[in-house]
């Protein structure tokens, strides 16, 4: 798998590909479908295939104080476009520049003299170009003119509702992990670079693994029953905290996962945090043990919850 710059010309090895085009956080049912279409139509006809996708997202762009709605990072993206069967992962960076161009500038100057496309697969409702003059009709018709043929994936759902990544947001931000894996196919993932902190949680025979959440959606604060990976590909049960430790001072936004049945040392390692079970409410104690006393009832509800998984 190839990371490509969408300001660049593609290799040209893999000129005429087939992409993939849209925002694509997430990843999720709605998504697989556009990727799979294209990967099919890119081993049929013996050409790569192009996962194309913006970063910053677009609303981030326009919309700059918008609070974080990520649900994945592009390293995240890159591992599922790969596993999907994508030959390679092309990222616009949505600034300035791109905002200005018009539909057929896209198309020409980017789908057709950098990326040379020989084809290019969308959802219905994907909208491009200055003023989102583009559609996906605008983009049949500038594929026609210019020599690249385009597919359109209707959308998928489920209970007669569209899977979207606005639905995963908001059973996250209501604290419905399991909903939101179903339209993901797959936990939704924090991952991050382990933190030095206060080591609170080691003195009370909890230690945790520290995980600022940057630019990801924050999910209703809580406790959770979590699965993480390592670096090294292990897998590890835990129990998490994400928020805001109301009990402790200061308040600092962390994700703060314990592994059970795990004494390494993980400062310094990216891993990569499933939350699987929403448990319980952040709440605020009267001393910490009573606090000690809360993190091993929740070890036996996370424990219970992954169980039954």
């Amino acid at each position: 798998m190839e990371r490509l710059d969408g300001a660049a010309s593609v290799p040209a090895q893999l000129r005429g590909g087939i992409v993939a085009l849209g925002n694509f956080d997430g990843f999720h049912r709605g998504h697989q479908a556009v990727v799979g279409r294209a990967v099919s139509r890119a081993r049929a006809e013996g050409r790569p295939a192009i996962v194309a996708t913006f970063d910053p997202h677009p609303v981030r762009h326009f919309q700059p104080d918008t609070p974080p709605f990520r649900l994945t990072t592009l390293d995240q993206r890159e591992r599922l476009f790969a596993a999907a069967g994508a030959d390679a992962m092309l990222v616009f960076q949505f600034d300035g520049t791109l905002a200005s161009l018009s539909a057929r500038a896209f198309a020409e100057q980017r789908l057709c003299g950098l990326i040379g496309a020989g084809g290019v697969v969308t959802g219905a409702d994907f909208t491009f170009g200055k003023g989102r003059d583009g559609n996906v009709a605008v983009l049949a018709q500038l594929g026609a003119e210019l020599g690249f043929s385009v597919d359109t994936v209707a959308p998928v759902s489920e209970d007669d509702q569209i899977i979207s990544s606005s639905r995963i947001r908001d059973a996250l931000r209501e604290g419905r992990p399991r909903d939101a894996a179903a339209l993901l196919t797959r936990p939704f993932a924090i991952e991050g670079v382990v933190e030095p902190g206060a080591k609170l949680g080691r003195d009370l025979g909890y230690p945790t693994a520290n995980l600022r959440l940057g630019s990801y959606l924050r999910p209703r604060y809580g406790i959770y029953a979590v699965r993480g990976r390592l670096s090294d590909g292990t897998v590890l049960d835990g129990v998490a905290n994400l928020g805001i430790r109301p009990t402790i001072d200061p308040p600092v936004e962390l994700l703060e996962p314990y592994f059970f049945n795990f004494s390494g040392d993980l400062y310094g390692q990216t891993i990569e945090v499933e939350l699987i079970e929403f448990l319980r409410d952040e709440a605020k104690y009267d001393d910490l043990d009573a606090l000690k006393v809360q993190i091993a009832r929740d070890c036996d509800a996370a424990r219970e919850a992954l169980r039954i998984i």
